[in-house]
């Protein structure tokens, strides 16, 4: 049973199971999981094997049940399978390192037989795991569905002081996590299941593993506090981790012995509610922790209805738009058009404009030219008069429009509106037209996710010919901005098209399961209109990144870019973390990938180099990182992503 409903939540994280911490030998198995379920836990975490079993010719590996006592669906949907705790595939006693090497292997067949979703593995008991890494990655080439999560305390162990000079070893669970993807070559059926105690690592620290493909977090009973009335419940730092983790779509899994002799207890215990029924009975002996962890769930924020709309999109890849080599269709126009917060911003830019530009006491003798280029289906052409009808200004409009489709239904906007006399359609490239009269106001909208990359420079710089010389341009100005990521799920979707060009190619996402591991910084600026007689739109920065304090090494798997916009004066438009325009969902940050992910240890800054070049046909970004480990030029001459002319 879920803990509870969540608006607009559709994730695993939804679910919550137990572990199952005695072998249940026999007929056990079904009555341990018919009587989790009946508790309302959604699945069991189960050794498959008696722990006491070790390999011996002829031996029958004994298993906790037959495949026959639960259905196939039982297993599938309700069953995670547990490998032997006793393996050490790293041990210097050989005997012991081949048994343990023959049961895993012997286990994980078992679990694939029996069509489980998924097994757990033992955490590594060395900070050497080469040879349970390289097992490992031999059992995950021959698997299909089934997913392996290695399980590991969630730690980070901080140097004390008088430590500094004894050079201690600091225990990092993420730095053993890391050794082990690396070497089983970042496969995607290789995922994390953290055990959370009662202790936790900083905030930056934890925060590394929201890149990472964490499937389950297992909250031992030992990390539960006590509340007044008896009842267990968590401290406000694990209440957040908990809750973010929901928000990652992560299970919980309870584990441990009951520390509360306690019935199952309701919502209303929790908040304080006097009116619950003393005599529930009791279902399990975890039920109380199940439900203070159903408690924490139910009483999060539903989903905004932005995040609503954007779930589908999670971590999904998308090539950018090429809005100047191609022809948009209806639907995509249909979406952009959707998005009130972005035009109100533009109404509110041309009527600062409008009212700069026209004093009050010049309103009935002036009209001022205002030409849209790339109008689209007409959304910035009704803003602009929208802008003028608020401030009491005259307007003639020009709507200039490459895309005769576009074109079409401008001119149908504009009867069915009665704007004939107001607007004049031009059905015409911006860079080729040339214009009856000079405009007062240039309005456009041909920003991209990293401000420049649908090619608003050029575009812009090809229209201001037609601006007079004290003209507007809306937008004023753009930044891009880039920040360093962990992000594993995107690494892997790229790397399974096992080339170089998907992994030199920028692309649109809505990034949900990453890592952010310093402050964005600014790349390039573009400002509007620009009269410099040698201008050039070819750019390149170099940035250095340091990373979060208290975090610990992490890896880089690429970069997020945003941009930031000003429409006009103190009018913005943006998608900047810290800036970002609330409730527009216009533009997803776009995400540069790196072809091997750079490993940064703890203490040393990130240094990346970017470039934005320009041919007479198209405009492509190179990047490379130099510190703490070089990197391949990406992209180098625009070879596999570029942006047409």
């Amino acid at each position: 049973m879920p803990l509870g409903q969540r608006a607009g939540d559709k994730s695993d994280s939804r679910y919550c199971g137990v572990e199952v911490l005695d072998f249940p030998a026999g007929e056990g198995l079904p009555a341990v999981l018919n009587h989790s379920l009946a508790s309302a836990f959604d699945f069991i975490l189960a050794p498959l094997v008696d722990p006491n079993y070790r390999p011996s010719p002829g031996a029958v590996l004994p298993v906790s049940a037959s495949d026959l006592v639960l259905g196939p669906a039982q297993w599938s949907n309700h069953v995670v399978g547990k490998i032997s705790e006793w393996i050490d595939l790293d041990a210097e006693d050989e005997r012991l390192r081949l048994d343990s090497e023959l049961t895993l292997k012997q286990e994980i067949a078992w679990a694939s037989h029996l069509s489980l979703q998924a097994c757990v593995l033992p955490a590594p008991r060395k900070s050497s795991c080469g040879n349970y890494a390289r097992v490992v990655n031999q059992i995950l080439q021959g698997l299909t569905n089934m997913h392996l999560w290695l399980r590991l305390p969630l730690e980070k162990s901080e140097p004390m002081d008088d430590d500094l000079d004894n050079k201690s070893e600091i225990v990092d669970s993420w730095e053993l996590w890391n050794s082990f993807r690396l070497l089983c070559d970042h496969s995607s059926q290789l995922c994390v299941a953290l055990d959370i105690s009662s202790t936790l690592p900083s905030i930056n620290s934890l925060g590394r593993w929201f890149g990472e493909p964490v499937r389950a977090a297992i909250l031992q009973t030992n990390a539960f506090l006590t509340n007044a009335k008896g009842y267990p419940c968590l401290s406000k730092r694990h209440q957040k981790i908990l809750t973010a983790f929901f928000n990652h779509s992560i299970q919980a899994i309870i584990s441990g012995r009951s520390n509360h002799k306690v019935s199952p207890v309701s919502e209303g215990v929790l908040s304080g509610d006097e009116n619950y029924i003393e005599d529930a009975p009791v279902r399990h002996a975890l039920s109380p922790y199940l439900d203070y962890v159903a408690y924490l769930y139910q009483r999060m924020d539903p989903l905004p209805e932005q995040e609503r709309f954007e779930i589908n999109y999670r971590d999904f890849l998308q090539s950018p738009l090429q809005p100047l080599m191609d022809n948009l269709e209806a639907q995509t126009y249909e979406t952009f058009e959707k998005d009130v917060v972005k035009y109100t911003q533009y109404q509110r830019a041309v009527a600062k404009a409008l009212v700069d530009r026209v004093p009050d006491d010049a309103v009935s003798m002036t009209r001022t030219v205002l030409m849209v280029v790339g109008a689209g289906r007409g959304p910035l052409v009704r803003a602009s008069l929208q802008a003028a009808e608020e401030t009491g200004r005259k307007l003639k409009v020009y709507a200039v429009e490459k895309n005769p489709n576009a074109v079409i239904t401008l001119h149908s906007l504009i009867k069915l509106e009665g704007w004939e006399s107001l607007v004049t359609v031009i059905s015409s490239d911006m860079r080729c037209w040339d214009a009856p009269e000079k405009a007062d106001i240039l309005v456009s909208e041909l920003l991209g996710s990293f401000g420049d990359n649908e090619l608003s420079p050029e575009c812009l710089d090809g229209a201001q010919r037609f601006l007079k010389p004290d003209g507007i341009s809306i937008p004023s100005s753009y930044t891009s901005f880039i920040q360093p990521i962990t992000a594993s799920k995107l690494h892997n979707d790229i790397k399974a098209h096992k080339d170089i060009a998907h992994f030199e190619t920028a692309y649109v996402v809505k990034l949900h399961r990453i890592a952010t591991l310093a402050p964005t910084q600014q790349v390039f600026t573009f400002t509007h209109p620009n009269f410099s007689p040698n201008a050039s739109n070819q750019r390149y920065t170099k940035l250095q990144f340091e990373m979060l304090p208290d975090m610990g090494s992490c890896l880089v798997h690429g970069f997020a870019g945003y941009f930031d916009s000003v429409l006009y004066k103190d009018v913005h438009l943006g998608i900047e973390p810290n800036t970002a325009t609330p409730n527009m969902f216009s533009w997803f940050p776009i995400f540069f990938p790196l072809r091997k992910p750079i490993y940064v240890p703890d203490g040393s800054p990130i240094e990346v180099h970017f470039w934005r070049c320009c041919a007479p046909t198209k405009v492509w970004y190179e990047w490379a990182v130099t510190t703490p480990t070089p990197s391949p030029i990406h992209n180098s001459n625009g070879r596999s992503y570029w942006v047409g002319l």
